[in-house]
């Protein structure tokens, strides 16, 4: 007789909107129990996910699945890197960038089978000023928009793009001193995004050759622009056709140092948190356990 593996599963109730207690019934009914030990717990708070990964590591649990979007994500894979352990998602968040780039399906179901397989491969992660991430950080216009978003009660994409439309009318563009691997850049940017893989979610893509294997993050630099091409943006993201944009310029890289004018709002997986002028990014090749497709 095997012993079951076991494994929990860590819900944010709010990721992506409400609705989500009917959730543990449902894996229970999908799960694989002949190779299973199933466990559920629900987040409460910013903070808790990661809190209660730490707590199911250090006890017999050898798969903790993420159900949640990207910050979910964030919390508990930063828990399942300490310890070594096995990372699952469950992607249950509005824009889902980190599971739509491992091929992960919304349809939880499917998202189930891929659990049960349990095929495990490792990917890279990353740290922002220490801060593990492992879809994208950035700072400028999307790491102001992510700290206002966090105020906002309507989560969702909705909410999200209506905000956005809101702020890009008013946020000006900075100057960054980026080194690089030892390279130094002078560039003004609209943002800075540090990609991993390739996009924010909702296949809106920031860095299309960007790949959680290849051991080098992609510095995403969006040019200031006029708000008449704020359209072109939005479909090059749409298209994955950045690397090709004039609006954006892609530098890969495994050192990254920004300095910037002023502290202020950064993002770690779509995150808002606050940071000083001085940034350090780097890359940590293969070193986070996930089960894939």
């Amino acid at each position: 007789m095997h012993t079951k593996i076991n494994i929990l599963f860590i819900i944010n109730p709010i990721s992506g909107g409400r609705g989500k207690l009917a959730i543990p019934d449902f894996i229970d009914k999908y799960l694989d129990k002949e190779k299973f030990n199933p466990n559920f717990v629900f987040s409460e708070y910013v903070g808790h996910a990661a809190e209660l990964a730490d707590e199911a590591s250090i006890k017999n649990f050898d798969v903790i699945v993420a159900a949640g979007g990207d910050g979910t994500i964030n919390e508990v894979a930063t828990k399942v890197l300490k310890h070594n352990k096995i990372l699952g998602i469950l992607p249950l968040g509005s824009g889902n960038g980190l599971a739509r780039f491992l091929s992960i399906p919304k349809n939880l179901r499917y998202a189930l089978t891929i659990i049960n397989s349990l095929k495990v491969d490792q990917i890279d992660s990353a740290e922002f000023n220490g801060k593990c991430f492992f879809n994208l950080a950035g700072m400028g216009f999307d790491a102001h928009l992510s700290s206002v978003f966090s105020e906002d009660k309507k989560r969702g994409l909705s909410g999200y793009l209506k905000l956005g439309f809101q702020e890009v009318f008013h946020y000006k563009a900075q100057t960054y001193l980026l080194n690089i691997d030892g390279k130094e850049y002078t560039r003004k940017a609209f943002a800075i995004s540090i990609a991993n893989s390739s996009q924010y979610g909702n296949d809106v893509y920031i860095a299309p050759n960007a790949s959680v294997k290849d051991g080098l993050l992609d510095v995403c630099i969006i040019k200031p622009f006029s708000l008449l091409k704020l359209p072109v943006l939005s479909y090059v993201m749409l298209r994955g056709t950045a690397e090709t944009s004039d609006m954006v310029e892609i530098i890969k890289g495994k050192n990254i140092v920004i300095t910037r004018e002023k502290e202020g709002a950064v993002h770690v997986d779509g995150e808002p948190l606050q940071m000083g002028k001085h940034i350090e990014g780097l890359v940590k090749p293969l070193s986070l356990n996930v089960i894939v497709p």
